[in-house]
Formats: C-alpha cells, sequence, structure tokens
C-alpha cells in the first residue's frame, strides 16, 4: 500500500487577492493565538505590546519578522499544549482563526507527526465549534462532516477509504456501549493512534481526514458521557451515606488512603477534570478513567457496608439506593426521592439548610448538573456567541465563557463562573415560579444565595484585576453584572 503523501486541495484565496496580503491576512488571524501560546509556556515574545496589533498591511522587516517567529513556535508547542489553549479560553471560539490555524498547518509541504497531531485536534476542534445544532447529537454520518468541513477543506467526496475501515468499525461500537468500564476494554484510544500512525501520508487525503474528525467527535462524545453519568452516581452515592451519618470511606480502588472524609471525595468529583486537557496517551486517559471506575466502586461498596450495619442479616440484598446503574442512554438514574440534597454546596454559598418544602429548582447542584446536561447535548451552534439553558420555566441566556467554564470545567475563574451562572440561574426558576403560584418563599431564598454570591464575585473580580488577568477580570465581571440584573428583576416583584 502506498503512503506516500496525499495532495490535500485545501481553498485557496479568490483569484484577485495578492498571495502575500492573504499570507499576512492570515497571520493576522493565528497571531494572537501564538502569543498566548507563548504566555502559556512562559516562551519569550520579541513583540513590545504595542507592536502586538498588527497593521493591515506590514512592510518587509515586519512581515518576515512575524512569520519567522511563528515558524518558530510550531517547533516548541505540541498538540496537547495547543489543546489546553482552547478548551481552556475564548479564543476556540473564533471560527475565522481556527481555519487560519488549521491551513497554516495543512499548506506546510513537510509535515512531522507532531504537525500531524495539530491538525488531527483543530479538524476535530473546527467541527465542535461549527456543527450545527441539528447534526451535533444524532448519529454522525460522513456527509455531515464533510458539509460542516466544506470551509476548510472544500469540496470533499465523503466515500470512506478501504484503509479507514477500522475506524468505521470501532463508530459502529461505540452505539452498544451502556458504561464507561465497556468502553475501556476496547483500547479504542490506542487503537485509533495505531490507524492514525499507520496511514503515513495517507493520513492527509481529505476522505481520510473525514474520518478521523468523525471517529475522534464520535469518541470524545461517548467519554464525556458516560463518564458524567459515573460522577452523577458518585455524588448520588456521596448523599446516600451522609444521610446515613457515614463520614468516611475505604478508597483504595481509587488509589487514595483508607478512611477518606466524604467532604474529599465529593469534592474529587465536584472537580473533576476530563483527561483530555494535557499530553495525553491512551495510557493516562485510561488511568484517568480507571481512578474515576474505583472511586465509583469504593462508594457503592460503602454504602453496601452501611446497608449491612442497619438491615437484618437475613434481608435480601436490593440495588444500592442512591446509586442506580446506568441507564441505556449513558446517564445515571436520578436519586430516590426523599435523599439528601446537596446541603454542602448550598452551605458554601450561604444558603440555608435543606428543607423538605425546598424546591428541585433551588437546588445548588442539581442545577449545575441540569445545565451541564443541556450544553452537552445542545452546543452553541455556528455564528452564535449566546446559548440558551431552559431550567424549572425560566429561559437563560450564557455568553461562550460562561458554556466553557461549564463544559471545559478547568481554568482559575471556571469555578467562579459556575456559581454565577447556577445564582442567576436559581434567581430566575425562582421568579417564574413566584410568578405562577404567588408564593415568594423560594425567590427569597435565592435572592439570598445570589447577593452572598455577588459579593463574593466581586471580591474575585478585584484579584482578577490585581493579577492583571484581564479575561477573568472582564469576563467575571459580565457575568457579576447579569446577575444583578437577575437580582434588580427580582426585587420589583
Amino acid at each position: 500500500m502506498n503512503k506516500t503523501t496525499t495532495t490535500l486541495n485545501v481553498p485557496r484565496p479568490a483569484r484577485m487577492e495578492n498571495p502575500r496580503l492573504a499570507q499576512w491576512k492570515e497571520a493576522r488571524e493565528v497571531f494572537p493565538i501564538y502569543v498566548a501560546l507563548a504566555k502559556q509556556q512562559e516562551i519569550d515574545i520579541p513583540f513590545a505590546q504595542a507592536q502586538r496589533n498588527l497593521p493591515e498591511k506590514p512592510d518587509t522587516d515586519l512581515f518576515t519578522q512575524i512569520h519567522e517567529w511563528l515558524d518558530a513556535m510550531d517547533q516548541k508547542v505540541m498538540a496537547h499544549q495547543l489543546r489546553h489553549l482552547l478548551q481552556m479560553t475564548t479564543l476556540n471560539a473564533s471560527e475565522n482563526s481556527l481555519r487560519a490555524l488549521i491551513r497554516r498547518h495543512l499548506r506546510k509541504p513537510k509535515k512531522s507527526n507532531p504537525d500531524r497531531d495539530k491538525i488531527d485536534f483543530l479538524l476535530v476542534q473546527y467541527f465542535a465549534l461549527c456543527a450545527p445544532v441539528k447534526i451535533y447529537h444524532k448519529q454522525i454520518e460522513p456527509e455531515d462532516v464533510a458539509q460542516v468541513m466544506q470551509p476548510v477543506l472544500g469540496d470533499v467526496d465523503p466515500a470512506p477509504l478501504d484503509w479507514c475501515a477500522p475506524l468505521e468499525k470501532m463508530i459502529m461500537a461505540l452505539r452498544g456501549f451502556r458504561s464507561l468500564r465497556e468502553i475501556l476494554k476496547t483500547n479504542f484510544i490506542e487503537e485509533g493512534r495505531k490507524v492514525k500512525e499507520g496511514a503515513g501520508g495517507m493520513f492527509y487525503d481529505p476522505a481520510a481526514l473525514l474520518a478521523f474528525i468523525r471517529f475522534n467527535f464520535l469518541l470524545r462524545r461517548t467519554l464525556i458521557e458516560l463518564m458524567h453519568a459515573d460522577l452523577i452516581a458518585i455524588r448520588a452515592g456521596v448523599d446516600h451515606l451522609q444521610s446515613a451519618g457515614v463520614r468516611t470511606i475505604d478508597c483504595h480502588h481509587a488509589g487514595l488512603l483508607g478512611g477518606e472524609p466524604l467532604g474529599r471525595i465529593r469534592k474529587i468529583a465536584d472537580e473533576w477534570k476530563q483527561p483530555f486537557q494535557r499530553d495525553y496517551t491512551e495510557r493516562t486517559v485510561s488511568q484517568a478513567f480507571e481512578n474515576l471506575l474505583g472511586l465509583r466502586r469504593d462508594v457503592e461498596q460503602g454504602i453496601q457496608k452501611a446497608s449491612a450495619g442497619f438491615a437484618p442479616k437475613d434481608s435480601p440484598r436490593g440495588p444500592v439506593e442512591g446509586l442506580q446503574p446506568t441507564s441505556p442512554a449513558g446517564k445515571a438514574s436520578s436519586a430516590p426521592e426523599g435523599t439528601n440534597s446537596k446541603a454542602k454546596a448550598k452551605e458554601a454559598l450561604g444558603a440555608p439548610p435543606a428543607e423538605s418544602e425546598l424546591s428541585v429548582a433551588l437546588d445548588f447542584e442539581n442545577c449545575m448538573e441540569q445545565i451541564w446536561e443541556q450544553l452537552i447535548a445542545t452546543p452553541p451552534s455556528r455564528g452564535r456567541s449566546m446559548t440558551t439553558v431552559k431550567i424549572s420555566g425560566a429561559r437563560i441566556l450564557l455568553s461562550s465563557w460562561e458554556v466553557t467554564a461549564f463544559v471545559s470545567e478547568d481554568g482559575p475563574s471556571a469555578e467562579d463562573l459556575r456559581r454565577a451562572v447556577v445564582a442567576r440561574v436559581l434567581v430566575a426558576a425562582a421568579i417564574e415560579s413566584a410568578k405562577e403560584t404567588g408564593n415568594a418563599t423560594s425567590l427569597d431564598r435565592a435572592m439570598n444565595v445570589a447577593r452572598a454570591e455577588v459579593t463574593r464575585l466581586q471580591e474575585r473580580v478585584d484579584v482578577a484585576k490585581q493579577a492583571k488577568d484581564t479575561e477573568a477580570a472582564v469576563n467575571l465581571g459580565i457575568s457579576t453584572k447579569r446577575l444583578l440584573s437577575t437580582l434588580d428583576e427580582a426585587e420589583k416583584l
């Protein structure tokens, strides 16, 4: 089989456009990303702050300096570093910048393995950004990928290539998985990497690129859905253990010491990071997921021991209450009615203890889970900077950085942004409830939570300003103002 590089007909600028100006236009699009990468990796930037706003028409020296620096950065930056930057910031929200970055790498006459890995990541990142909602969560077909990727790859025949058949077989298998444990037994990440590395230059065949985009996206989507099903089950199990008076459990399956406090277990589940943001391999990703599955097993065994302590010895063992099996859709079943709600999260926000009449809308962590699930199910569509979530009759608009804070679950300001959004949602949902029922009790509670959150957020904005983290300060400031605006609306009722 010939593994020489296949010619890729990357869409080119209009015929009348000066090639030099086209190169400069592309450089201006990607320059902010490279500057951010240099800052992230603490690489020297040979351009003063005043020089980083590139002009529309450069002189010869500036043109040469910028392109030489971009080429040097390409040699230093690896795919996992690029992945971390784009997934943790709002830089990934620019379709034009991503397209320019992809074209820059595709047009290289000689591509190294790091170049290939960056192209592999950037293509699926572009697809995730630009895929319309109507195809995002169906069983995506090659034709769908070809349509979304047309601005980058041009018109491509989506007919599958024979040597890409292993990818198609794995995609078919993805439909049958019901748990993270099942998928980890398949070594999908390793097998996909083997196909990519064995392709040689054929990897750049346009039809092959479509196949890898489709495989990578569907695999990532499945892993994330199944991962969150386990996280939901762990949180429900911790609730059950707390309601039973248990304070610590043995967590050796998760690689932790014996007698771990439930508070730490909940914190681990709440702050769990997707294992895709660093230099991941099939080994590191599998290990991260194995630890998660071990934690769920430890929680389940803790519940069994607690149940055995209260139940008669001869009583039959039923399903573990509070840790229902994963549903066919990959989601954990909800905890049984009457289990303790997310009291710890509320206490951290200054909210009153849970009461029996407190509505589900005022459950902070439940609200956060609902927001997350909606954002995964309906990601931002092409060209939109705002995304709507619906909770208990309320419709709330989220900005791109707020969506990123939920989906990426990382970064110094992500937790602050999530809390700001949840507080806003709680007040908005309580407003709708008060209008419908005439009872403002829940609204008063939600407003108290929100006021406490506003005070904390304003402090966090000041901290970001002092640290000269302009992006975090601006984003937090806008989210705080939106929370204040919702509070003003509530106070008028």
